[in-house]
């Protein structure tokens, strides 16, 4: 008995034999050197530093320099291990009395223009980064830039400071009282095909293809760009029958598209064109998501510029298809349009953070604003980039219902241009 409690006694002093400690210095208000003071047998040290800095190591003899650049309690905390994994545990706190960096900035208003701002840059203290961000925009690199705030509101403009891969944030909120009258005019064209090559050019549009109905039991088999053309400086696809039986592949038609080559996020958007008739024709302008691939339709987010069915003709139709509402729940109107088979008229949107507007012929002509007042998912997909699609299908559930006149072909739709113009601020 007395040799078993003799043991015991030895296992006891064995567990109390090693004890965790550190001790810590301020090299300056925001330098902390920790050092090791732990006593007994153990072999390896894992220290947390409280600020997402952690160190393993077996030498406990090395002192560690930690920066802490924002002011706050950081729980520091040494764990120590002996051969056997019999671990004693220590926590101290550091109080940080002052950020490295204090960020600030001035908005002065433009003398000529309300709704410009000038930013300037007055952070104290050393950084590595700057960057502002405001609406949709981040700029980056410079003490100085411009925030167009273009309609009634107030933005929030924030200044973001990084140094040793540490974020300080500012913020600033600008009122704006009145949209601005010239906000058309403070765009430049950033992309155009003008269709004036002597054929399609394959590094802006690729042709879809095949007879797979497209989610819409249409029956034209798109082909790789035998009906599509340029002629007289204008691209012409040209929707063909091949038979009388009014079936998958009794028609050809051409789809064409933007995607991976040419995508937009806001700004305005024009196509000129001379659209097809007779029924059973259905021609489109539109847009959809780049990101279709990874989210799917109707997640993406859709734009129907220009839509039209033949078995009503002079009318054109303008949607948008979202998880709230796509197909015939989409949101969108009808517009009268009596020349839509004779002549050239230009469909457009203005597209920002805040809407859609959707015009005809001129842009001050706005036929439909697509704008929900709380912004999700649901709503608005419309945050992300989109590419652009032209095609004419044939009969489907929208174009096809009222049957399709075999007697109506070859149909063609004429595009003068496609154009996309964004903000120059």
């Amino acid at each position: 008995m007395f040799i078993l409690w003799s043991f015991g006694s030895c296992q006891k002093e064995d567990d109390e034999a090693f004890k965790a400690d550190f001790e810590y210095e301020f090299i300056d208000e925001n330098r902390v050197v920790f050092t090791n003071t732990s006593e007994g047998n153990y072999n390896s040290l894992i220290w947390n530093f409280g600020n997402g800095e952690k160190i393993t190591t077996q030498d406990k003899n090395k002192s560690h320099e930690v920066f802490y650049p924002k002011s706050g309690e950081y729980n520091v905390d040494l764990n120590i291990y002996n051969d056997v994994g019999e671990n004693n545990k220590i926590r101290k706190t550091v109080s940080i009395e002052n950020d490295v960096v204090e960020v600030s900035f001035t908005a002065e208003p433009d003398a000529e223009n309300q709704n410009l701002y000038h930013l300037t840059n007055t952070t104290t203290g050393g950084y590595d980064s700057i960057r502002w961000q405001f609406r949709y925009k981040t700029i980056e690199n410079t003490d100085e830039t411009v925030a167009y705030l273009p309609f009634k509101g107030t933005y929030k403009v924030e200044l973001q400071i990084t140094m040793e891969n540490v974020t300080f944030t500012g913020s600033q909120n600008i009122t704006i009282a009145e949209d601005d009258p010239d906000y058309l005019s403070n765009m430049d064209l950033v992309w155009s095909d003008e269709f004036d090559a002597s054929e399609v050019n394959t590094d802006n549009w690729t042709f879809e293809t095949g007879a797979t109905g497209w989610g819409n039991n249409e029956l034209q088999d798109y082909t790789d760009g035998g009906n599509a053309e340029i002629a007289d400086e204008k691209l012409v696809i040209t929707a063909r029958k091949v038979n009388e039986s009014k079936t998958p592949g009794s028609y050809t038609s051409s789809r064409m598209v933007t995607l991976d080559k040419h995508d937009f996020l806001y700004g305005r958007m024009e196509i000129r064109a001379k659209l097809p008739s007779g029924t059973g024709i259905w021609p489109a302008i539109w847009m959809l998501g780049s990101n279709i691939t990874e989210v799917s339709w109707p997640a993406c987010g859709e734009i129907d510029i220009m839509e039209y069915v033949g078995y009503q003709p002079n009318t054109v139709h303008s949607t948008v298809h979202t998880p709230a509402g796509y197909g015939a729940d989409g949101k969108g109107n009808s517009t009268s349009l009596p020349t839509a088979e004779e002549e050239f008229h230009n469909y457009g949107i203005i597209w920002t953070e805040e809407f859609i507007r959707f015009y005809i012929d001129d842009p001050n002509n706005i036929r439909f604003t697509y704008a929900p007042s709380n912004k999700n998912d649901e709503n608005w997909p419309f945050d992300k980039p989109q590419f652009f699609i032209l095609n004419i299908a044939v009969g489907g559930n929208w174009g096809g219902a009222q049957g399709i006149d075999n007697s109506i072909f070859p149909q063609k739709m004429e595009v003068d241009y496609v154009r996309v113009f964004q903000e120059i601020y």
